[in-house]
C-alpha cells in the first residue's frame, strides 16, 4: 500500500533536519541575548483576551511559516533565561537538558510498562537511587518520577493514607468512623491542602500548625495542636514539613518534626519541591537536616535542579510503600499473586502513560556531575542573602522575614508615607510589570502585601538587583501621593 503523500511529508527526515537546524540557531541567538542581558521585555505586556484573539487569528490564516511561528512564540513568552526574570520558582533549564528533551519527545516511549520504554524505565530507577543516596536515605529507599510537585505531594500522602489508616482504604474508601487528617504549617503550599481534599478529608482534615516569627512551623505548638485535633474527633496520620515554603522560602525545622512524628507514630512527609535540593550544597545542607528521616520526600528537578518542567521525584524511605500507594490489595499483589515488578510503573503513579522523565536528569548528571547542582544552589542562595543585605542598607525597604535561600519578600515604604501600604505595594508591582524591564511577583505574608523575588537565574548579578531596587524606589515615590 502506497503511503499518503501528506504523511510522507510530515515524517520526512530531511525536513526535520532542515527545520531543526534553523530552530537550534534561533534558540542559540536567543540564549546569547539573554546571557548578555540584551534589553527586552522580560514579560511582554499582554492581556489574556487579546492574546486569545491573536492566536485565534493565526489559526484562521491559510498560510503558515514554522520558523516565524517559533519566533513569535519566543517573543511573546516569559523570558526565564533573562537575568532580570525574578518571578516564579521555575528554573532556566540547562540548554543541553532541553536538547535531551527533544530526544525524549521524538522517541515518545510511554512508560506504563517496561516494554513501552525499556531504557527510560531503567534510567528512572538509576536516577531515583542516585537522588535517594544524595538525600542520605537508606538503601531500602525507592520511588517514582511524576509530573509535578502537586502530583508528587498527592502520591506521597496517598501512600501515607494507605500505610497508616489501619485498613484497606483503597478498596473500602473512607469510613465515617475514621475522620483522617494531616498536620501542616499554615504557610504550606496549597497542593498539600488540595491533596487532603482529593482524598475526601475536607477542610477539617487539614490541621494547621501555627508559625513562629520566622514563619517556620512552631514546634512548641505541635503537642497542643495534635491534642486538640484528637479531641475534635480527628485521627491525624501524617505530619508535613516544608523545605521550603512557596511564599517566603522558609524551611521548617525538619529534624524536630521528625522527632515529633516518631514519638506520636505519624507518617512524616517533606515537601521539598523547591528547596530539597539544598542537600547537594555543603554550605546550605543544614537547612534540610532531618530530611533523611522522612517517610516520603518530594523534590522537583524543574525548580532547583536545572531541568525542563515537569519532573518530580517522590522518594519513600521504605521502598515498599512506593508499591502500596495505588495498590488493589494491601500486600500490593497482582492477580497472579506475584509482587508488582519495579519496572512496570503504571501501578505506582498517577499517570498511566508518562514521559521519559529521568532521561534529561541522567544526561545532566553525566555531563556535569553533582557539582552542577551544588554550584547552582550556592550561587542562587548566595544571591538571596546578598539582596537581603542590600535591603538592610537601603532606607525605606522592609523585609517580610530573613530569607533562607533565593526567595526574598520585601516592600518599599516611602519617607513619611501614611497611606495604604498594601495597595501601594500592589501598584508598585503593576508599574514594574507594565515597564517589563523586570519580572517580579507579589505575595501575602501575615495578612500584608509584599513584593516577592525568586532568584532562579545564576547569571543575575548585583547590578541587576541594584537596578531593581532603584526602580521600585522611584515607582513607589511617584505613586505614594495617590495612596
Amino acid at each position: 500500500m502506497r503511503m499518503n503523500s501528506l504523511l510522507q511529508h510530515a515524517f520526512d527526515p530531511e525536513g526535520f533536519r532542515r527545520e531543526g537546524h534553523k530552530l537550534v540557531d534561533l534558540l542559540t541567538a536567543y540564549l546569547t541575548d539573554c546571557r548578555e542581558a540584551v534589553p527586552m521585555p522580560v514579560l511582554p505586556p499582554s492581556e489574556p483576551d487579546e492574546m486569545d484573539r491573536f492566536w485565534e487569528g493565526e489559526m484562521r490564516k491559510p498560510d503558515f511559516d514554522l520558523q516565524q511561528f517559533y519566533t513569535t512564540l519566543i517573543t511573546q513568552s516569559n523570558h526565564i533565561h533573562h537575568p532580570r526574570y525574578m518571578g516564579h520558582q521555575v528554573v532556566p533549564p540547562a540548554p543541553l537538558s532541553a536538547l535531551t528533551e527533544l530526544l525524549e519527545a521524538l522517541l515518545n516511549n510511554g512508560m506504563a510498562i517496561y516494554e513501552m520504554g525499556p531504557a527510560a524505565t531503567a534510567i528512572e530507577r538509576v536516577v531515583l537511587r542516585w537522588l535517594a543516596q544524595r538525600m542520605s536515605l537508606p538503601a531500602s529507599a525507592e520511588g517514582v518520577l511524576t509530573s509535578g510537585g502537586s502530583a508528587g505531594n498527592l502520591t506521597g500522602l496517598l501512600a501515607a493514607r494507605q500505610a497508616m489508616c489501619g485498613y484497606d482504604i483503597w478498596e473500602e474508601g473512607n469510613r465515617d468512623s475514621a475522620s483522617l487528617a494531616l498536620m501542616v504549617s499554615e504557610e504550606a503550599h496549597y497542593s498539600v491542602a488540595r491533596a487532603a481534599r482529593i482524598m475526601g478529608w475536607g477542610e477539617k482534615g487539614i490541621v494547621k500548625i501555627p508559625v513562629n516569627g520566622n514563619l517556620r512551623a512552631d514546634t512548641r505548638t505541635f503537642a497542643q495542636t495534635l491534642q486538640k485535633a484528637r479531641e475534635d474527633g480527628l485521627r491525624v496520620i501524617a505530619l508535613v514539613g516544608n523545605a521550603c515554603t512557596t511564599s517566603t522560602g522558609t524551611y521548617d525545622p525538619l529534624d524536630e518534626m521528625a522527632d515529633f512524628a516518631q514519638k506520636e507514630g505519624l507518617w512524616f512527609h517533606v515537601d521539598g519541591a523547591h528547596g530539597g535540593a539544598a542537600a547537594f550544597s555543603e554550605k546550605y545542607r543544614h537547612l534540610v537536616k532531618g530530611i533523611e528521616r522522612a517517610d516520603s520526600v518530594v523534590i522537583d528537578f524543574h525548580k532547583m535542579m536545572l531541568t525542563p518542567a515537569l519532573t518530580t521525584a517522590v522518594l519513600f524511605r521504605n521502598g515498599g510503600h512506593s508499591y502500596e500507594t495505588f495498590a488493589q490489595k494491601a500486600e500490593y499483589l497482582l492477580v497472579n499473586g506475584k509482587k508488582q515488578a519495579w519496572y512496570d510503573s503504571a501501578g505506582r503513579t498517577l499517570e498511566c502513560t508518562k514521559k521519559m522523565l529521568g532521561v534529561k536528569v541522567f544526561a545532566l548528571i553525566k555531563l556535569y556531575g553533582d557539582k552542577i547542582f551544588a554550584d547552582y544552589i550556592n550561587t542562587t542562595y548566595d544571591l538571596g542573602y546578598t539582596l537581603a543585605g542590600m535591603l538592610k542598607r537601603e532606607s525605606g525597604f522592609e523585609p517580610a522575614t530573613e530569607p533562607d535561600g533565593n526567595i526574598v519578600c520585601f516592600r518599599y515604604i516611602p519617607q513619611n508615607f501614611r497611606g495604604d501600604i498594601n495597595a501601594l505595594t500592589a501598584e508598585i508591582r503593576k508599574a514594574i510589570i507594565a515597564e517589563a524591564g523586570f519580572y517580579i511577583v507579589q505575595t501575602r505574608v501575615s495578612g500584608k502585601t509584599y513584593l516577592r523575588v525568586t532568584l532562579m537565574n545564576p547569571f543575575t548579578g548585583v547590578s541587576d538587583l541594584t537596578a531593581l531596587l532603584d526602580r521600585i524606589r522611584s515607582s513607589g515615590d511617584a505613586l505614594a501621593a495617590e495612596y
